[in-house]
């Protein structure tokens, strides 16, 4: 019977430690995260761009803008960046 009372000792202290433990993120961090994911979104719609009149002519102004093959990926790598900062973000201590 001590091999069962040593088991039931062990889980509740078990229970005790991880009902102590704090959440991994934080509201910070997630909002860290929407805006990185907010970023990324924004750079694919960018990306995708409008569309030719007609699709039997390929307007190269359209397809190699500026905005399409330069500001659209640095929004993507930017909110990728974003995000390795909001996962590595560690929570604010408190003084206590």
């Amino acid at each position: 019977m001590s091999a069962k009372t040593s088991h039931t000792q062990k889980s509740q202290s078990v229970i005790k430690d991880v009902s102590s433990m704090q959440p991994l993120f934080t509201k910070q961090n997630y909002t860290w995260m929407l805006i990185g994911a907010l970023f990324i979104i924004l750079g694919m719609i960018l990306m995708a761009g409008g569309k030719n009149q007609d699709p039997h002519v390929f307007d190269t102004n359209k397809v190699y803008s500026t905005v399409r093959i330069t500001i659209a990926p640095i929004l993507i790598v930017c909110g990728l960046v974003i995000e390795i900062f909001a996962i590595f973000k560690k929570p604010a201590q408190t003084a206590s």
